[in-house]
């Protein structure tokens, strides 16, 4: 009798051994619900990132949009998500990289809305070329290909903006040939709006003065 009172005592509380549990559960929720606020502060963090953006490119937005009325109101241009989108029929005969008379003087006439837009912006602008997605005519001996001819056109304005007035480090020449249609290519509509010329606002990289 006195050797199972013994044993008993020796054994550990069962209280104990609940509030060490207890302990264990409650340090894994103080945990959990760290983790939880500090998930919660990046996330909050993150989204008034997203909204600060949102902000500064309607900003952008409704300022190009203000420099380029007046082209604009006539429909020689449009705007959409800041990227000032050109005919590809105003600027150039098919497969002709060659500027027209009225593309000439439509370029002309967007220098000084886009410089008095640049302005102090830490901003470039991107002169992107496009095509439809039909290949190069066997007679055209000129181009490879839909990158080749959409990268000469893109040069072809971007010397034309420059000719113009607009000063040469703020300007820049990008091709993509037939990746990026904002039409169906399969009619000949659709083949029309894809043949374009954007140009585009873009942050200057840190490197740049």
């Amino acid at each position: 009798m006195d050797e199972l009172q013994t044993e008993l005592s020796e054994e550990t509380p069962v209280w104990a051994v609940f509030g060490d549990l207890m302990s264990a559960l409650l340090g894994v929720f103080v945990l959990i619900l760290v983790w939880v606020v500090g998930y919660q502060l990046q996330l909050s963090a993150s989204l008034d990132e997203e909204i600060v953006r949102r902000e500064q490119a309607e900003q952008r937005r409704e300022a190009l949009e203000v420099a380029l009325a007046d082209p604009l109101a006539m429909g020689r241009i449009t705007v959409n998500e800041g990227r000032i989108g050109i005919s590809g029929s105003v600027l150039f005969d098919l497969n002709s990289n060659v500027l027209q008379a009225d593309g000439q003087t439509l370029l002309a006439s967007l220098v000084r809305p886009l410089k008095t837009y640049l302005g102090s912006r830490r901003e470039l602008l991107m002169i992107s070329g496009f095509t439809d997605d039909l290949p190069i005519q066997r007679g055209n001996l000129q181009f490879e290909d839909n990158w080749e001819l959409s990268a000469q056109r893109a040069l072809t304005v971007t010397r034309a903006l420059i000719e113009a007035g607009m000063p040469a480090d703020l300007v820049f020449a990008a091709a993509f040939g037939d990746s990026q249609p904002v039409a169906d290519n399969q009619n000949g509509k659709g083949r029309a709006l894809n043949r374009r010329v954007e140009i585009a606002p873009v942050p200057r990289s840190s490197g740049d003065g």
